[in-house]
Formats: C-alpha cells, structure tokens, sequence
C-alpha cells in the first residue's frame, strides 16, 4: 500500500505553521530549524519561499493585517461609523495574535495587506472631506490608540494578592487584586471608552482647518 504523499510545502502552509509557533510560544519559537521540523520538510527547502527569519515573521504579521475588516469604507457608512468599525475589527485581529503585535508596531513596511489597510483608511477619511494631512494623522492616532490597546493588558498587570496594596501606601487601590479576574471586561470597557472619546474629539474637529493651515 503506498504511503500517503506529505502536504506540499507552501508559502501559505509556511505562514500557518509559523503564526502557530507566535501565537503559541511567541517569537523567539521561530526559527527554520524549528518550522522544518514541524512541516516534516528539509530545513533549506524552506529557502525556496523566505530567504530568512525576518521575512517569515513579516509574513505572518501580514496574515494579521489581512483577518481586519475593510469593508466599511466601501459600503457607504460614514466616517465615524466607518472608523469605530475597522477599529474594532483590528483590535480584535491583534487580540487574537498578540504576540505578533511588536512586528505589526514597526509599521507595513513592503506588507501588501497592511498596505492595503492603510490605503483604506486614509482613502476612506480624504473621501469624507478631510484633508490629507488630517487623514494622515487620523490613521496615526488611530494605530497609535489600537497598537497600544493590544500591547498589553491593564487590568492583567495587577496581582491577585491583596497583601500588595497596603492601604497605608496604596490608599486607592484596595480593590485592585480583583482587577485580573475581570480582564478582559476591563479591557474590552476601557477600549469602547477610549475610541468613544476619541472619536467624539474627532467628530468636534470635523470640517475645521488643520492647525497653522490659512482660513
């Protein structure tokens, strides 16, 4: 009985492995030798796709971009609708991939998805009536805003141990040991919050000169 032929090997087959490696172990977890073994291929036969780590760790950053939704600058929602919904969508794509963020954070580089998402955002705010240069800066503050939602969490960061808030050093915080257990509750308020707030500001700037533009 002939053996079952092995899955030919594939950017994409590349690509799905190593995000498994990052998500499961971070990014330390991927190295050639590594993805060979896990593929069941030769270690240089993984030459013929990616020539080094680095590119491999871009493309699975890329993988990530390319889960965010874009819709919503197509389909004829206005700008704020537009913008809470495509940053829900990324937030939640990095929420399932944290440990890609830091290579998502260097910005998209040559990445045809996260080019792409950049492309749809700016385009979708200069087509809304704001100028260039805000739209510029909508798609920074909005990166800037989600990249560090995901980075880490602020009600993960506090212990458990009650012990670690005296109230005679920390008079505020004696209920701050129970800030982990709710987590994600936490963090999914603060975030609604934040683009709430950022937005609104956002909607009072509408239709206003940029700062040092002539009236």
């Amino acid at each position: 009985m002939a053996r079952p032929r092995k899955p030919l090997l594939s950017t994409d087959r590349i690509v799905e492995t190593a995000r498994a490696l990052v998500d499961a172990e971070g990014l330390q977890a991927v190295s050639t030798r590594r993805l060979a073994a896990e593929l069941g291929v030769s270690g240089p036969s993984l030459y013929n796709h990616f020539r080094t780590k680095d590119e491999i760790l871009e493309a699975v950053a890329d993988s990530v971009s390319a889960q965010v939704d874009l819709t919503m600058f197509e389909d004829g929602r206005d700008w704020r609708t537009a913008l809470h919904d495509w940053a829900v969508s990324y937030r939640s794509a990095l929420r399932d991939h944290p440990n890609i963020v830091p290579v998502l954070a260097r910005g998209p580089g040559r990445r045809p998805a996260a080019l792409r998402l950049a492309d749809a955002v700016y385009g979708g705010m200069v087509d809304a009536g704001w100028s260039p240069a805000q739209a510029t800066s909508i798609g920074a503050l909005m990166r800037y805003f989600i990249m560090g939602s995901a980075l880490s969490s602020f009600a993960g960061g506090f212990v458990d141990d009650a012990s670690a808030y005296d109230p005679a050093d920390y008079p505020h915080l004696g209920q701050a040991h129970l800030l982990a257990e709710q987590q994600e509750k936490i963090d999914e308020r603060a975030f609604e919050v934040g683009l709430s707030a950022l937005l609104a500001g956002l909607e009072g700037q509408y239709g206003q000169p940029e700062p040092g533009s002539l009236p």
